[in-house]
């Protein structure tokens, strides 16, 4: 359990600075090309995005989920994967290919069939590393992925910047994900040192699709319903209005991502070593828990409180309509990691069939609130995607609790504290400064007085979370 403890914190360590480097990477550039191309480019891209990640999740199948929590995988699972990947991402390039020009019909924008022509080739990429990527995490190997892709998201952005700087609209964003995907996928395969030496085999691949399957299913639910939005926006209103509405959701869940990336990729290779220890497992699972949230809470609320300067001042005039969604959105992505947690415990309590039935259920429950919100408006949206968050968290921790002895009522009331002085504290750093029309000092002083509010709370009523950041970090 030492050592299991001691990969967890190394792993947890150099997970969080890949995250949180890369994605304070991608957030800069994001907002420099956001300046340079304007909305319209982002929008085009969010148009396509859907039919990439749909792919994307028919070419990992939940094969890497299903390798990381078989205790006694072998090389023949490896390479069953490793094959099936290439040969999925093929079918899904053949497919996104031919289907480009009814695609670029469906939103009326022709320019579309060669951008997702060339964007697919990131899907092909990706095959040829993802069991690479499934090795290095098993191993709880962070280490050399942060400096993988800390490496790749430099690279990638020069590149975009670049073509940004010399007028290629659209396809500086296209550059920047071929880029990233090219780089990354050449270093993993070369520093990983795996080379698939089995063929494929049809008992490895009924094994692992067994379980991987009603993950393939709920994923592919997930992922559609994520993506639905842009789909939706994109056919009804302008290239540039949803440009602004992906702008602001990019925006407002990278934080809820970025930690998400990080638990996920930590926690469920450890919660899968001690599956069947209950009492452990409950432990680690509310301390991460309690972790998530002491720390997501105050991030997306300080989003949500400065969002209307922080546009302006980063983005311009041309962006302006973006700063009220991302306020709308960043309360419902505060609860993202939480909704993570709470499904990692079904998947590493091999409880793949009661997690389809949750998607399936809440995105029945989603459906409805598009029906409601659609006609009203993008505003109206971002409202339902809020509603929906909150609905989902009681769903999510309610059959969670049935896989241990954390009940709905004791998750809720060990996150919910966190919740409230979150929500008063920002509302209070908000108020007190909204009366000042310098967005500079609105932005810095409102962050200072909340943060520094803030703080004071984790010390009085957090002291043990508290204690442990400090023994973890900083030692």
């Amino acid at each position: 359990m030492t050592d299991l403890k001691s990969k967890a914190k190394n792993g947890l360590k150099w997970s969080a600075i890949e995250r949180i480097a890369t994605q304070f990477i991608q957030l800069v550039v994001m907002l420099l090309l956001g300046r340079i191309l304007g909305p319209e480019s982002f929008g085009l891209i969010g148009m396509l995005s859907i039919f990439i990640a749909i792919s994307q999740t028919f070419v990992d199948s939940g094969f890497g989920n299903a390798l990381i929590r078989k205790i006694d995988r072998n090389e023949v699972d490896y390479s069953t994967t490793f094959y099936f990947s290439i040969a999925v991402s093929l079918v899904c390039y053949i497919a996104l290919y031919l289907s480009a020009p009814y695609i670029a019909d469906f939103y009326g924008q022709q320019e579309l069939i060669q951008i997702l022509r060339v964007l697919s080739l990131t899907i092909i990429i990706n095959s040829v590393s993802i069991v690479h990527r499934t090795r290095f995490t098993i191993d709880m190997n962070f280490k050399l992925q942060a400096k993988i892709s800390l490496l790749s998201v430099l690279f990638s952005s020069i590149v975009a910047l670049l073509l940004g700087y010399f007028n290629y609209s659209v396809w500086a964003l296209v550059g920047q994900s071929l880029t990233f995907s090219l780089l990354s996928t050449i270093l993993i395969y070369y520093f990983s040192g795996w080379r698939p030496k089995e063929k494929f085999c049809k008992h490895s691949f009924y094994e692992l699709f067994n379980f991987g399957s009603k993950l393939l299913v709920s994923s592919l639910i997930d992922t559609i319903y994520n993506n639905l939005y842009q789909i939706i926006i994109g056919k009804l209103f302008s290239p540039a209005q949803l440009g602004i509405f992906s702008q602001a959701k990019n925006l407002s869940n990278m934080p809820a991502m970025t930690l998400t990336s990080i638990i996920q990729r930590v926690t469920y290779p450890m919660l899968s070593q001690i599956q069947d220890d209950t009492k452990k497992l409950d432990d680690v699972y509310l301390l991460t828990l309690r972790l998530s949230a002491l720390v997501i809470f105050p991030i997306m609320v300080g989003i949500a409180i400065v969002a209307k300067p922080l546009v302006q001042l980063s983005l311009g005039d041309n962006w302006a309509d973006s700063a009220y969604l991302m306020s709308i959105l960043c309360f419902g992505y505060m609860l993202y990691p939480i909704h993570a947690i709470n499904l990692n415990l079904l998947k590493v309590k091999g409880r793949s069939d009661l997690f389809l039935k949750i998607e399936i259920f809440k995105k029945i429950m989603i459906t409805l609130i598009l029906f409601i919100t659609v006609p009203l408006g993008i505003k109206a949206i971002c409202i339902g995607m809020l509603i929906q968050s909150y609905i989902g968290l009681v769903i999510n921790t309610y059959y969670s609790g049935k896989m241990s002895k954390l009940n709905i009522v004791y998750q809720l009331k060990a996150i919910f504290p966190i919740w409230v002085s979150c929500i008063f504290i920002g509302s209070s750093g908000y108020y007190i400064f909204s009366y000042i029309n310098n967005d500079v000092i609105k932005l810095i002083g409102t962050l200072l007085f909340s943060m520094s509010l803030y703080f004071l709370y984790v010390f009085k009523y957090e002291k043990d979370l508290f204690g442990y950041i400090k023994e973890t970090i900083i030692k």
